[in-house]
């Protein structure tokens, strides 16, 4: 999507033809923000604004102030959010239809950032008057209308908003519902549920490199890890949770707070400080591609065969993927948080599956399937 709205772009700036200009520079914005450049998304869309407000485009102008209103909220800028968002609804008012309803979509966001569930069921029912007819903004807006009511304590309109929304959204989209439906599941008490959308969630985000929704997920995973009984490994998905958004400039939405700060807090009275703090910047310490490769692994595909490349579990992989760097055991063992020996009996498995006896022959056949 980035790639084609910067060629849209710069050939429409060739031609003189700013209203597309536009176009491409709003689809680059929400491109960016997906992707987790915040900043670049918050910019893009008040350009945009300005410059449609002055040619007298109403269309982009309502659009991009309530996309505007979106990244501020990701931002945690919620007075600024707020106001961008109100800006769109009063642009979006003679318009109506989509533009209204995406107008409404922001304030709820603005709201949910905010921590006013109140106000973001509120917004939710105004879009939704909008939304309803138009099948893929329908889709997006059952994502937020459960959101807003999962804020609002009720567990089982949130989840019949989920499920509609899983069932109707694709790419980046189906990764926010997905993770939606976990926090749903997680407040349902149903945590197997909660940890296959957790999981699925974080595939797609992967996938599409909507790297904005992975802190989320992330948190998801460390919850239900820590309600498991894996403690180290939960503040170490906290500690990497929080290490993304930093990078990116985003924050948590103040209606997920109060979840976040029993879990963390639970976690160091059963680590101690130094236990928890030393696991959290085991997190904190890796990229967001290490951060996504921990939480997948363990996590083993189903149906998956008994040889081949395709047998291989996740953590199998990150140790052929270590090997092929050329770091010995004791060096895979720190990196993947494991002991040496489970490092080598992970290889052992390999060599099994595969049917190979080196690291060489290993690396020759990891380089094949890279």
């Amino acid at each position: 999507m980035r790639a084609a709205a910067e060629e849209g772009r710069d050939l429409a700036d060739a031609i003189g033809d700013r209203f597309t200009s536009r176009r491409c520079r709003f689809g680059l914005g929400i491109a960016q923000a997906s992707n987790g450049d915040l900043a670049g998304a918050v910019a893009q869309f008040a350009a945009v604004a300005d410059e449609a407000e002055a040619a007298h485009d109403e269309i982009f102008r309502a659009d991009s102030l309530a996309y505007h209103g979106v990244a501020l909220a990701y931002q945690g800028d919620t007075a600024a959010a707020r106001a961008a968002a109100d800006a769109a609804v009063e642009a979006a008012a003679e318009l109506g239809g989509l533009k209204a309803g995406v107008a409404y979509s922001a304030l709820a966001i603005a709201a949910l950032a905010a921590g006013d569930a109140a106000m973001a069921q509120d917004a939710t029912e105004a879009a939704w008057q909008h939304l309803s007819a138009l099948p893929r903004a329908a889709a997006m807006q059952r994502v937020i209308a459960a959101q807003a009511a999962l804020a609002g304590g009720d567990l089982v309109v949130a989840r019949r908003w989920a499920d509609d929304a899983v069932s109707t959204t694709t790419g980046a989209s189906l990764s926010d519902a997905l993770t939606v439906r976990a926090r749903v599941a997680i407040a349902q008490g149903e945590p197997d549920q909660a940890e296959r959308d957790a999981h699925d969630a974080l595939a797609r985000a992967a996938e599409v490199e909507a790297y904005l929704f992975i802190s989320d997920i992330l948190e998801c995973l460390a919850a239900l890890a820590g309600e498991a009984g894996g403690h180290r490994e939960a503040a170490r998905l906290f500690g990497a949770a929080e290490a993304i958004r930093l990078r990116i400039g985003a924050v948590r939405f103040k209606i997920y707070d109060a979840g976040y700060e029993a879990s963390v807090a639970s976690l160091r009275d059963t680590l101690g400080e130094n236990g928890f703090d030393s696991a959290w910047a085991e997190g904190a310490a890796l990229s967001t591609e290490e951060a996504i490769a921990y939480a997948q692994r363990g996590r083993g595909q189903r149906k998956r065969p008994t040889s081949g490349w395709a047998s291989l579990t996740p953590a199998e992989r990150d140790v052929v993927r270590l090997v092929s760097e050329g770091l010995p055991n004791n060096d895979i063992a720190t990196r993947l948080f494991v002991s040496p020996r489970t490092v080598q009996t992970h290889l052992t498995h390999v060599y099994t599956k595969l049917g190979l006896s080196s690291r060489v022959q290993l690396a020759q056949e990891a380089a094949r399937h890279a």
